[in-house]
Order: structure tokens, then C-alpha cells, then sequence
């Protein structure tokens, strides 16, 4: 009797002995007993001879509607030690946590991403006044002015997408997670662009799209960086403002005209890809043909008149009119219609000799003194420099008509 009594006192001393104490913040194995209806879990605690309650909003950082679905009697629980609650005389019991445990392994693997540069991918559960909130499998925060790189007008657009982001500022101590879409954009761009200059040379022909325009030009998407189409890149004919030809998002063609890869900056033409306006000019314009044109430019010496889009030709002053003029601006006006006569084509040197007298008829008593008088005139006001003729060029096959009368 004796001794069984000794063993049992043993037995009781090793029990109490094995009871340690538990202490905030430390990681225990919780039993389920009960489950309360004030939707909660009693546990004990092993190793400690207390018990602790888990409350539903503890289990889990999702969304739980019933605590059976997650749990039930016997199940055995990891679980961290929030707080005593209680009273000590009575050995009191414990606030656990299933919830904060998980998320202490989580902080430690997006810590250990953010250490090693990598991103992750999560899902916006939330847009809120300045920007989204995410799931990272903690809660997690991107700025506005960290979604996009460029302004970003709608936000409710991105609820319930997912984006690809980088970690920005990280504190597990204040559940606080900062990201970034936008970085992981500049950085894609960045590879992108590094591609591009790489694989663009001068003289290609390649396909862009219409990314934005401005008064001096349009910035076309080349799949990675932006080319610079000037505005006298554009079409062969005179372009006031870029949006009068092009539009955001259209698809167009264009030629490489240079590559400056130490400054990111690629120059595009539009106008390049075209058939020139001076192409087959001597099947459109052959000499002898009669014209539609419009004044474009008055000078002292002649009007320039554009017959097709992008081609002008001079009217030297002495091919006005028969009767003698003073300047061309006494007879003609910028922008009027006129109708003149093809004298004669040089392709490779895009310049065309008109005519609008010679549609006219000319006045009883003319002679071909006047003419020849008026031929004399052209060498001295139109110098070759500036209207591409020389008098040969201008008034020869009359010449050679006036020396067979």
C-alpha cells in the first residue's frame, strides 16, 4: 500500500512538473474540446494543463460563415499565444491565434521575396479613396500613383484583377505592406526598350501604333519604346496639326531614319513608306497637259502652284499673263484655283515649268518681240537658286518656235 501510494504521488509530481508556463508569443498545440456558441474553440494547451479560447475571427484571414466548417472536437491546432485573460488565482486561460501564426509565416516569405528582388502576384480585393487593397495573403496596399505608369482616371476598373507587383516598404510589426504595379511596368518597358534598340536599324520599315500626339509630331509604339514621327514626317502634304491625319491607337507604317540608342530616341517617317507625290510625275504631268492647280506661294519672280498633293510648280512672272505685270500678286492670290499648262518635267530634280497664259488667248497685235522681251526678263528675276529654272529651262521650246517664225 505503501508503495502504491509513493508511485502515485510520483505519477501527480511528474504530471505537475511537465505543466510549463506559457508566456505571450509563444507557438503551442492546442486540442479542441468544445466549441461554445459564442463561435469560439476551447482548447487545451498541451504540455501546460490550461486551456485557451480561439476565437472565430482568429482562425483565419479569410472569410469563415460557420467555425464547423474549419474545425471540430479532437483536432489538434498550432496556434500562438496572444494574451492571458482570466483569473490567476483560478490559473486562468489563454487568447490563441491560428490566424496571426499563419501570417507570421507569411511576412517571413514576402520578406525573404522583397530580400531577393522578386514580385509577386495578388488579387485586388477592394478599391478604396487613393488607391487598391490586395491580397498577399496578408493585407497589402498599392498608391494610386503606384498602378499604372501614367494617370489613372478609373480605378474601380482594376477590382478583381490580378497584378504583378514589387514590394515597396514592408512591416510585419504594423501589418504594414506597400506595392508597386507600376515599377514592374517601367522595368518590363525597360527590357522592352533595350530590345527594340537592339534590333532597329536605320532604313527598316517596320509597324507601330499611334501612342500619343502633339503639336510637333506623333509617338508611335514601336512594342517596347516610342519613335518620334516629326510633323513634316507625316504626309507629303502640308500637315497643320498632327490629329488632323492621325489618331490614337491606329495602326500605321513606318521607316527608321535614325537610332540613337545613348539617348532612347528613334526618328520615324510616315511619309517615307508612301509612294512620293513625285513619282510618275511625267505620266501624270507630262508636258503639254493641261492642270488643275492652287496658288500656294507668291514670289517676285513667279507663283508656285501645287498641281497634286505635295508637287508644286513655278508659273514664272512672265507666264502669268500676256499683258506685262509688275509683280505676280497684281494678278494672282495665295489659295485661288487656277487652271495651267505643263512646260516641262525634270523627275529627277522635282521641279516643274508652268504655264497660265499659254491657256489664254493672246491680244490682237502681240508680237514675238514681246515675248522675246519677256523671255530676256526671266534670267534677271527669277534666279536659279530660287526657282530651280534657268532661262533655257523655263522659256526654251518657245525660243526655238519664235527662231523657225
Amino acid at each position: 500500500m505503501v508503495e502504491n501510494n509513493v508511485n502515485q504521488n510520483n505519477d501527480l509530481l511528474n504530471a505537475i512538473n511537465s505543466v510549463g508556463d506559457v508566456q505571450i508569443g509563444d507557438v503551442v498545440t492546442g486540442e479542441v474540446l468544445d466549441i461554445d456558441d459564442s463561435r469560439q474553440l476551447i482548447v487545451g494547451i498541451q504540455g501546460a494543463g490550461v486551456e485557451g479560447v480561439v476565437p472565430l475571427r482568429e482562425l483565419s484571414n479569410k472569410h469563415i460563415d460557420d467555425i464547423n466548417e474549419v474545425a471540430k472536437i479532437g483536432d489538434e491546432l498550432e496556434l500562438v499565444v496572444i494574451s492571458k485573460i482570466g483569473n490567476d488565482k483560478e490559473g486562468g486561460s489563454y487568447l490563441l491565434s491560428k490566424k496571426r501564426l499563419e501570417a507570421q509565416a507569411i511576412w517571413k516569405d514576402i520578406q525573404a521575396k522583397e530580400d531577393n528582388n522578386e514580385t509577386l502576384e495578388v488579387p485586388v480585393t477592394q478599391v478604396v479613396k487613393g488607391g487598391l487593397v490586395v491580397d498577399a495573403g496578408v493585407r497589402g496596399f498599392i498608391p494610386a500613383s503606384m498602378i499604372e505608369n501614367r494617370f489613372v482616371n478609373n480605378l474601380s476598373a482594376y477590382e478583381g484583377k490580378t497584378l504583378k507587383v514589387k514590394i515597396i516598404e514592408i512591416d510585419a510589426t504594423k501589418n504594414r505592406l506597400i506595392l508597386s504595379h507600376k515599377d514592374v511596368l517601367n522595368e518590363e518597358r525597360a527590357a522592352k526598350r533595350e530590345e527594340v534598340l537592339n534590333s532597329i536599324h536605320e532604313g527598316d520599315i517596320v509597324e507601330g501604333k499611334v501612342a500619343r500626339l502633339t503639336n510637333f509630331g506623333a509617338f508611335i509604339d514601336l512594342g517596347g519604346m516610342d519613335g518620334l514621327v516629326h510633323i513634316s514626317e507625316i504626309s507629303y502634304e502640308r500637315v497643320n496639326k498632327p490629329e488632323d491625319v492621325l489618331k490614337v491607337g491606329e495602326d500605321v507604317k513606318v521607316k527608321v531614319l535614325s537610332v540613337d540608342p545613348e539617348r532612347n530616341r528613334i526618328s520615324l517617317s510616315i511619309k517615307q513608306t508612301l509612294a512620293g507625290p513625285w513619282d510618275d510625275i511625267e505620266t501624270k504631268a507630262p508636258v503639254g497637259a493641261v492642270l488643275d492647280g492652287k496658288v500656294k506661294r507668291l514670289t517676285d519672280f513667279g507663283a508656285f502652284v501645287e498641281v497634286f498633293p505635295g508637287v508644286e510648280g513655278l508659273v514664272h512672272i512672265s507666264q502669268i499673263s500676256h499683258k506685262h505685270i509688275a509683280t505676280p500678286g497684281d494678278v494672282l492670290k495665295s489659295g485661288e484655283d487656277v487652271k495651267v499648262k505643263v512646260l516641262d518635267v525634270r523627275p529627277e530634280e522635282h521641279r516643274l515649268a508652268l504655264s497660265i497664259k499659254a491657256l489664254e488667248e493672246a491680244p490682237k497685235g502681240d508680237n514675238t518681240s514681246s515675248s522675246n522681251n519677256e523671255s530676256v526678263n526671266i534670267a534677271n528675276d527669277a534666279p536659279e537658286e530660287e526657282s530651280g529654272f534657268t532661262l533655257g529651262d523655263l522659256i526654251g521650246n518657245e525660243l526655238k518656235g519664235s527662231d523657225k517664225e
